[in-house]
């Protein structure tokens, strides 16, 4: 999720809850962009996938590169379709990559593959349904085989509740191999309530974890998106905090320390309790 440039009308789907999903030309970043009733969800550069134009996707993409050796062929599991911009930027950077991608909407599939087609022998195979359910089933040699999971779910502006809790995080847990990384995407505002309590959920399950995110973000002065990274073994971070100080809009590295800190008093959700994500004021979408 991250603010929309456009307002074109675009080639449109309807999805199971009545929403409308459009691609459109980005005005001002290039390419394209997948947006769902006024909230864009993706970009997309089919000339060049490792244009990120979305600033979480690059601070995920950045982890992404410190995992296993530069160039080399991983395994992945995506929690959230969208316009597949990661699995694009991971195919090209690491071709051979063996990808799994979960989406909830086939009619968000279909959209995107007539208008923003895959490039020719990725690797990539779109399951539909729900992602913590196809999570759940996946093959057995996809268990504790994955280098990466991705978890970046949204419905509309909010990630639900059961994609959010210590029992979801242990689901995923158990895909990721000895030293795999889980990167989740988290949307949240002043205070960072929800944020926190995510550090603290995804900390009962993988014990090694990074809080990465624009500096006023981390500070919880404005709303925007935080990237949690996490593992079992330790996370390869030294060269993030300079990549994360290049910018656009320097991010900041929240590591060892500062993650407790960050953590302190914040109680890990679990099915009974947890809540969707909170939702941003309307105008943060405004064309």
């Amino acid at each position: 999720m991250a603010r929309a440039h456009v307002d074109e009308p675009g080639p449109a789907a309807r999805l199971s809850d009545g929403s409308i999903a459009r691609v459109v030309p980005s005005r001002f970043a290039g390419g394209w962009e997948l947006d769902v009733d006024g909230t864009p969800q993706s970009h997309v550069d089919l000339d060049d996938p490792t244009h990120l134009h979305f600033e979480y996707v690059g601070r995920m993409a950045a982890v992404v590169d410190q995992v296993g050796m530069a160039g080399e062929a991983i395994t992945a599991i995506h929690l959230g379709g969208g316009a597949l911009t990661l699995p694009r930027y991971i195919a090209h950077t690491r071709p051979g990559s063996r990808q799994q991608v979960v989406e909830l909407e086939q009619p968000i599939v279909d959209l995107v593959r007539a208008q923003l087609p895959l490039p020719r022998g990725a690797q990539i195979r779109v399951r539909i349904g729900d992602a913590r359910d196809v999570a759940s089933r996946l093959p057995a040699g996809l268990h504790g085989a994955a280098d990466l999971i991705v978890s970046d779910v949204f419905a509309g502006a909010q990630t639900p509740a059961h994609l959010t809790t210590v029992e979801y995080y242990r689901v995923l847990a158990g895909l990721l191999a000895p030293d795999g990384v889980l990167l989740v995407n988290v949307a949240d505002g002043a205070g960072l309530a929800f944020a926190r309590r995510q550090v603290a959920t995804v900390r009962e399950v993988l014990p090694e974890v990074i809080v990465l995110a624009e500096v006023q973000t981390l500070k919880g002065r404005r709303f925007g998106n935080l990237v949690i990274a996490a593992s079992a073994a330790p996370l390869p971070t030294a060269w993030l905090p300079r990549l994360m100080a290049a910018g656009p809009h320097p991010a900041k590295v929240a590591q060892g320390d500062e993650v407790t800190a960050f953590a302190r008093g914040a109680r890990p959700a679990t099915d009974g309790d947890a809540t969707d994500s909170p939702a941003p004021k309307a105008s943060m979408f405004e064309r």
